[in-house]
């Protein structure tokens, strides 16, 4: 992989870490209060209540999210970003462009998904 691609990638990955810190911080500081006497019956508040903790999933799935970006640029300050973990074959170009946080080749992805299908 060309040092122009690299810096492509490492670029994506960090507006993409970026764009979760920001939207982690915003619910930061507008989520996460949720006063009961602003909310004049027991359906709001469980209504907001339900809102706030779907908020905190998603939040949850972005620290994953996060985790998986880091170790994505990780890899290009190591030098192997861009190889399957699973098989060390290269991953395409266009598969990183989508996904610049894979770290499986798209024939090793589908092996997994169809393993993960057959197991449940």
């Amino acid at each position: 992989m060309t040092k122009t691609q690299l810096k492509k990638f490492k670029e994506m990955l960090l507006a993409r870490r970026e764009e979760i810190v920001k939207r982690a911080q915003q619910t930061l500081d507008e989520d996460m209060t949720l006063d009961a006497n602003d909310l004049p019956d027991e359906m709001d508040l469980a209504s907001s209540e339900y809102l706030q903790s779907f908020t905190f999933r998603l939040r949850g799935r972005e620290k994953v999210f996060l985790d998986k970006i880091q170790k994505a640029l990780e890899k290009i300050d190591e030098g192997t970003f861009g190889v399957c973990d699973e098989c060390g074959e290269p991953i395409s170009a266009k598969r990183l462009e989508a996904r610049p946080e894979t770290t499986l080749c798209i024939r090793c992805k589908e092996d997994q998904e169809r393993v993960e299908k057959d197991f449940g």
